[in-house]
């Protein structure tokens, strides 16, 4: 039965190895070069890095995003809604194969090429983009790099995409046995996987980490401080907690109490013509300071990666977990 299904599975198997090979490879070229500058860069690191490099940053991210969804459609979408379209699962179960014995094989084998793909891709990534990452927590720059606790980069670090790519291959087995279709089932698996991928992050991930909160004043020189909304919103960048993730923020009024921007503040802004001088927004920051107003960042600091990486990693094997349990279910009561 494992025979069998490697023979199944071997050529999107090797398609997907390959490609992590060479990436590895190219990683593995330039990945010394960059460890020796931030040996003698420091936290300035992120702005000596080349536009080569740049670029293999960026892929780096890409590729590690791309594989779990990758495996999803075209690993576990077609594993079994192949089977059920063109109708061989009876001759496999005729064979003295029980259909739960199938599944498991399937399930498992698969899983586990999910999991070592993802991993090894993301271990490669990681390694090579561990210099920038350590130039950004030391207080380097993040303008052209993503701290590892932001939302695009945490999902291509550490171990959550071993997880991501097990949970995004059993949910496409899972829509294949339903659905039936391999093509639909493809389709809904990327849809569906895309759709925990931005819930997660929203919603769920800066949960599953006691946060941090920080104050800063609203006043010139107080600390970075943008002005959005029409003048509506005021958000916070403070640069005392370098390779956080900022998740929340509220403008507290002179009594500490959440309150909303005063109108008053929007007025000061308000001209004839073009958006207000720097010296202009300035001086309206110093008066809204002067009543009193703060602004509460709620963050995630970077000292946090790893318990949030082991949280997540668990909640997706978690859903896995139950989607194998309904796969287990619907296969020996639905199937026919």
């Amino acid at each position: 039965m494992i025979w069998l299904t490697w023979r199944q599975f071997r050529t999107q198997a090797a398609v997907i190895f390959a490609a992590v090979a060479a990436l590895a490879a190219a990683l593995a070229v330039t990945g010394p070069q960059l460890s020796d500058l931030y040996r003698t860069a420091g936290s300035s690191l992120v702005d000596q890095v080349s536009r080569a490099d740049q670029t293999l940053y960026y892929t780096g991210l890409l590729v590690v995003l791309a594989v779990p969804a990758v495996i999803g459609m075209f690993w576990g979408a077609p594993l079994i809604s192949r089977e059920l379209e063109t109708g061989t699962h009876y001759l496999a179960w005729n064979q003295g194969v029980t259909r739960t014995r199938w599944l498991a094989t399937k399930l498992g084998f698969g899983a586990a090429a999910s999991m070592t793909a993802a991993g090894l891709t993301s271990l490669a990534v990681s390694w090579w983009s561990s210099p920038i990452d350590r130039a950004i927590n030391g207080g380097g720059a993040t303008d052209t790099y993503f701290p590892r606790l932001d939302p695009v980069a945490f999902a291509a670090r550490g171990v959550a995409p071993m997880s991501h790519a097990v949970f995004a291959f059993v949910l496409g087995v899972t829509l294949g046995l339903v659905i039936r279709r391999t093509l639909p089932a493809m389709a809904t698996t990327f849809a569906l996987y895309a759709a925990v991928q931005i819930a997660v992050p929203m919603w769920v991930r800066s949960h599953l980490a006691a946060a941090d909160r920080t104050t800063v004043p609203i006043e010139p020189g107080g600390g970075p401080i943008s002005v959005q909304d029409g003048a509506r919103q005021l958000v916070a960048h403070p640069e005392d907690v370098p390779g956080a993730w900022v998740t929340a923020q509220q403008t507290l009024d002179g009594a500490g109490r959440p309150a909303p921007v005063p109108s008053s503040f929007a007025d000061c802004l308000r001209t004839e013509s073009g958006p207000p001088a720097l010296q202009q927004v300035e001086g309206c920051l110093a008066d809204l300071g002067a009543l009193g107003y703060r602004q509460q960042v709620t963050y995630q600091p970077a000292g946090n990666f790893w318990a949030l990486q082991w949280a997540e990693t668990g909640l997706y094997l978690g859903l896995a977990l139950a989607l194998t349990g309904f796969c287990a279910w619907w296969i020996r009561r639905r199937v026919t």
